[in-house]
């Protein structure tokens, strides 16, 4: 029972950790992008090198998730940077359904944001059985 736990919540770690690198680094590789996504839900203008100190703040908390070093923090700042986002396309949230005129739906992307946002929510409460983590390994 114990390794299927490990070896599940391993799989979980690794798969949520990927999901918030592939963000970071767009920060890197498309700046302008993200320095514009602050200035249109915001209103700020987070200046020229913010998304880089952004993605590398990310980049740290994804290696110490992969590793399952700091688990209480990293856990937690992985579900919070998440729930940033998840907070700001919350209007919608309510209309998953929305087709737009040539005909694609607009709103399903959302629906995998909310199941990620599930996934790290559960990955830091069962954070105490993930016995396969550089923690559990110090531990002993």
């Amino acid at each position: 029972m114990q390794t299927r736990e490990a070896l599940a919540l391993l799989i979980l770690r690794v798969g949520l950790a990927w999901f918030l690198f592939v963000w970071a680094v767009n920060k890197i590789l498309a700046p302008e992008q993200y320095k514009k996504i602050w200035g249109y839900f915001y209103g700020i203008d987070i200046g020229a090198t913010m998304p880089y100190a952004m993605a590398a703040g990310q980049i740290i908390v994804c290696l110490a998730m992969v590793l399952g070093l700091w688990r209480v923090v990293s856990y937690a700042a992985g579900f919070a940077m998440h729930a940033v986002t998840v907070a700001i396309i919350s209007p919608t949230l309510i209309a998953p359904f929305v087709i737009s005129d040539n005909g694609f739906p607009t709103n399903r992307n959302q629906a995998i944001a909310v199941a990620a946002l599930a996934g790290f929510a559960a990955l830091w409460l069962l954070r105490h059985r993930d016995h396969w983590s550089l923690d559990a390994w110090l531990r002993k």
